[in-house]
């Protein structure tokens, strides 16, 4: 595993700060070229989310509450946990920042997916980058798209999620106390145990993953965001102080001159992608089959998701794991700081509720995902072999819930950013047809 690990740590290197060009520069040259008009709409993004239109696909509602579901959940809890054992506290502005420049790039990206869609045959819309790829990019779009859609048969695994649910519930219900046959074995039952929950929805195909997700994701959100706010009250007296050293440590002139300064900025932005996903693509492959007519629409309403995600439900998390002092001086890392730091801050007994939360999160994750790749899988054999994935995805699981988090994290991060240079590509070069068609939808307005 440690082979393993340093082997993807060293791929990862040249790779992300291309990830970094492209989301940063690209996603600041996005919000210039529209005039911060994602930014500047949100209200009405919120008013479209629940607007139905009578054409066929699924809801506005429906495509941001299956992404919300693939997002919102341990990348909140357990990665922004990682983000600030790693880098400290600072980590969360630039965790900010890329969220604002990722709901932009989501608003592109989603805009483009309705834009530049295919249909089936009973006029299903079939839409997501390797469609607006093909489609925008007619020289060089084929190769893009292919190269989008490998990466993401890896990128979509359930690794992070299937072994950071399993640690969270080895840690806080420890079996072992009840009978002792050692953690290896309760990790492969814990993963039939999801493999089985996940085998029921994901085999019921695109429509039973949307019934269950929309019930699903609302009500954990506003239970998290709740318990997160009750939390923060109660320890109101040091909200001042956990803000006052997230920003002195992001611009800490010492880090630096030591040179560890952009370190800390890759950190924040590979944690803030992994926790929104803005410029990999994944989000547009749900937005692009929204019954939606007009695509500025539903661009809006994706562009929401980064600020529910990441500014709003990674700010709770890393506020309360600040407060709680749970990242200092221990070597509690991932889903288990987090579960120490409500533990420590809810009565003794926050790391029993956040469980239950986590729980869902992940089970939704874990229904979510594996659309992506069934999409990346029927792209490449012409949806041929596409449902084949499914049983690939679930067969994963098991392996993935007695991986470390070393190489859980190493794999998802390379993939991500092999998913997201040509993903980012395309929306650059296809950008222009949004920003005139946001003139052509302002002049209507």
């Amino acid at each position: 595993m440690d082979a393993i690990s340093s082997f993807l740590s060293m791929l990862i290197g040249p790779l992300e700060w291309v990830m970094l060009t492209l989301i940063l520069g690209g996603g600041l040259f996005l919000l210039i070229q529209s005039k911060g008009y994602a930014l500047h709409n949100v209200a009405l993004g919120g008013k479209l989310l629940f607007k139905k239109e009578a054409n066929k696909g699924i809801s506005r509602f429906e495509a941001l509450s299956a992404v919300l579901a693939s997002t919102v959940g341990l990348g909140n809890i357990s990665g922004v946990a990682i983000a600030i054992y790693m880098g400290g506290p600072g980590v969360l502005v630039w965790m900010w920042i890329t969220a604002a420049i990722g709901s932009v790039i989501k608003f592109y990206s989603s805009t483009l997916a309705v834009m530049l869609r295919e249909k089936e045959a009973d006029g299903t819309p079939l839409g997501g980058p390797m469609y607006y790829m093909t489609i925008g990019l007619p020289k060089y779009g084929k190769t893009l798209a292919i190269w989008f859609s490998i990466a993401g048969l890896f990128g979509v695994l359930p690794a992070f999620t299937a072994n950071q649910l399993t640690q969270t519930v080895i840690t806080v219900v420890n079996p072992n106390q009840y009978i002792d046959i050692g953690d290896l074995y309760w990790k492969i039952g814990f993963g039939i145990v999801l493999l089985l929950i996940s085998a029921w929805v994901i085999l019921g195909g695109l429509q039973k993953i949307i019934q269950v997700t929309s019930r699903l994701v609302p009500l954990m959100v506003i239970l998290y965001f709740i318990m997160g706010v009750f939390i923060l009250i109660s320890n109101s007296s040091q909200i001042m102080p956990a803000l006052k050293s997230i920003f002195t440590e992001a611009f800490n002139l010492q880090t630096a001159v030591s040179g560890g300064f952009w370190g800390l900025v890759l950190l924040g932005i590979r944690r803030a992608v992994f926790s929104n996903e803005s410029g990999v693509g994944n989000a547009p492959m749900y937005h692009g089959q929204s019954q939606t007519k007009e695509p500025i629409h539903e661009g809006l309403v994706a562009g929401l998701g980064p600020l529910l995600d990441t500014v709003l439900v990674c700010s709770i998390t890393g506020l309360i794991i600040i407060i709680s002092g749970a990242y200092m001086g221990t070597e509690l890392n991932g889903i288990e700081l987090t579960l120490e730091a409500f533990n420590r801050l809810f009565f003794g007994i926050g790391d029993k509720l956040l469980l239950l939360m986590v729980l869902v999160f992940g089970i939704s994750t874990l229904l979510t995902y594996s659309y992506y790749g069934v999409k990346c899988l029927d792209f490449l054999t012409q949806k041929k072999w596409g449902y084949m994935y499914n049983y690939i995805y679930l067969g994963s699981i098991i392996l993935s819930a007695i991986a470390t988090v070393d190489v859980v994290i190493g794999l998802i991060d390379l993939s991500f950013a092999l998913m997201t240079i040509p993903n980012m590509i395309a929306v650059l070069y296809l950008s222009k047809k949004v920003s005139n068609r946001i003139k052509r939808q302002t002049k209507t307005v």
